[in-house]
Formats: structure tokens, sequence, C-alpha cells
């Protein structure tokens, strides 16, 4: 009888809690919570909402004011016998309501509150289901049958350089820009965003920068800026958490390099990032370098799997600009000490 009566304060905490935060998210994300089908609730930075549902596409669907977002936050953090603040503005925790996986940052490292729910399965398949919708192959499935798959390369050889960069965009190729300060990495990946969003106007992006020079066009996007106590890592970690087709890195500078290449090369295709160099063979030299900081084991594999394209832009007298880009280089792989670049 002491044990129920000592036990009850704190389902009397847990229950307000609850009540609070479901006034905070409000009807819509409640409904969203509640579909069956739904299998990521986002906000971002714009205070727009995402939902993520079933064999469909993103899609917006609603607005949450950063002063509820943040209650929201607060009431999720003080559940979980923490606190979000300008020292600790990241929190990956388990969703009060449903034990759903949480990931909620506030300022500094963003403009406004952002959070990305995983939902729990609702319903398991069986794999006769799976076979069912063609998300298993049978052994006489046409797909099965391709002898080979589409080479890049091939395709893209003898086009213009703004036709490859289309082309790789399209294709979710990780493009990494090189140059000297100045040289304008940042401008041309603003470029290529701007692209992005007509190419692929469905695709989510995630930015990570630790001073705010890119500028995004596309609809769904989270800009994280590492600043104060909080690391380029720290960002790129958390945005692994923020359901991502994209990630993009205003430049990298440090052991962060490590995580992104394996971002890229593990489920996150068509990113882009920054470095400085002198030529492209610098660029991939240069990235060696920065990975050496996070891991003493030969990476240069891992590289090549990972960075696909690399745009060299230099100083160019004869062009009003005076930039150029001077050189766009296709990593074909590493082999006997040497990346294999193709030149196009």
């Amino acid at each position: 009888m002491q044990e129920k009566i000592e036990n009850n304060p704190q389902s009397e905490i847990k229950k307000r809690q609850e009540d609070k935060l479901q006034r905070e998210f409000g009807p819509v994300i409640l409904a969203a919570l509640a579909d069956p089908r739904t299998e990521d609730v986002l906000l971002n930075p714009d205070s727009s909402l995402w939902i993520k549902r079933l064999a469909e596409p993103f899609e917006r669907f609603g607005k949450l004011d950063p002063a509820q977002a943040l209650s929201a936050l607060s009431t999720i953090a003080a559940s979980r016998g923490t606190v979000l603040n300008h020292d600790k503005p990241i929190i990956e925790t388990e969703l009060l309501l449903d034990d759903s996986r949480f990931e909620g940052i506030v300022r500094p490292v963003v403009r406004n509150p952002v959070f990305a729910i995983r939902l729990r399965p609702k319903k398991i398949f069986t794999l006769a289901q799976y076979e069912e919708a063609g998300i298993l192959s049978s052994h006489d499935d046409p797909l099965n049958k391709r002898a080979e798959r589409e080479d890049f390369v091939a395709s893209v050889r003898g086009r213009s350089h703004r036709d490859i960069i289309v082309a790789a965009i399209k294709a979710h190729k990780n493009i990494l820009v090189v140059g000297s300060t100045g040289s304008g990495k940042t401008t041309f990946v603003n470029a290529m965003l701007d692209a992005l969003a007509t190419l692929c106007p469905d695709d989510r992006v995630v930015m990570i920068e630790d001073t705010t020079e890119l500028q995004c066009t596309v609809k769904n996007f989270v800009d994280l800026r590492a600043v104060g106590n909080v690391t380029m890592l720290d960002c790129l970690r958390a945005a692994m958490r923020l359901k991502p087709h994209r990630i993009v890195v205003g430049e990298v500078r440090g052991s962060e390099a490590h995580v992104l290449l394996k971002a890229w090369n593990t489920g996150h295709p068509g990113g882009a990032a920054t470095i400085h160099a002198d030529d492209a063979m610098g660029g991939l030299l240069r990235l060696e370098q920065l990975v050496a900081e996070a891991t003493t084991a030969p990476q240069q594999q891992l590289i090549a799997a990972a960075v696909n394209l690399v745009v060299f832009i230099g100083e160019e007298a004869a062009v009003p600009s005076r930039r150029k880009v001077k050189q766009l280089a296709f990593v074909s792989g590493y082999a006997d000490g040497c990346y294999q670049l193709e030149y196009l």
C-alpha cells in the first residue's frame, strides 16, 4: 500500500506532462501521430510541418508557432529529466506520448525550433506482402535481368559542364566543390541548390554550416549551424535523425569529414560540400587529411566510393567574374595508391 502511494506522484506528473504536450502539439500533429500510415512527422525552421506517409513523398501539412514548438520541446526535455538551452540545444530521446524516436534542436543551432519524430511501426508486414508489393523481387523479375546499371560517365561524356552537373544532381551523385579562399565555392553550391529545387522538388535537404552563407530554395529544408559548444560533428549526427534525402555541408574543416563520407555512402546520396584545395586531386587528398583526424585506419576506398564528382573552381583573368570551373572530375575508384579520376 505504501509503495502504491509513493508511485502516484510520478504517475500524476507524467499524466500532466502528457496532457501539456498534447495541447502544445495541437490536433493537427496528434492526428498525424495517430494515422497508421504515418512514418515521420517533422518541423522545419520556417515553422512548416511535414509528414511522410507510407509509400508517399514528404508533404507539407501545417505550421507550428515557434513559441509553441519551444514549449513542446521543453516539455519533452523535462519528461526525460533534462533541459534544452543555449549550452544543450540538441535532444535525442523517445517521445513522451508513444516512445517514438525524437530529435529536437533549438537555438543557436537553428533559427527556430525543429524536430523529427520517427514513429514506431504500427503494423508488421510479411515477406509475402513484400513480394506482392514488388519490394522483394522474384527470379523472373525483369529488373533482375539488367546486365549492368547505366554508366554515368558514359552518359555524360562530351556534354557541357552544366549538363553534367544537372545530370549528377538528378542521379543523386555526391559533389565535392574545391577551390581556394574566395574562389566562389559557396556561390557555386548555392547555384546547385537552386537547380535542385527544380530538378528534385520533393527531396528533403539538411544543410550544415558554421557561418550562414548557403541559400536554399528547396521547399523542405533544415539549416543547422555549428555554434558555441555545438560542433559540425554534433550537427552531422543530429542531421542523420532529421530524415534527410541529401546532406549539404558549407565547408568541411575537420574530423566531421569522416561522418559525412559515411553518411553519403550509407543511405544519403546526392549531397554536396566544399573544401579548400588547389585542384580536384588535391581536394581528395585534403579529405584524407581531415578524415585522419577521426581515424588512423586507411579511408581512401571510402572517399573514392562516397565522392562521385569533384568540381574545381579557380581564378581566370579572361572571364569577367574572374572565376571558372577548371576541372570536372568523376571519381571511379582507388587503386595502386591513387584515386582514379576521369576528367570530363
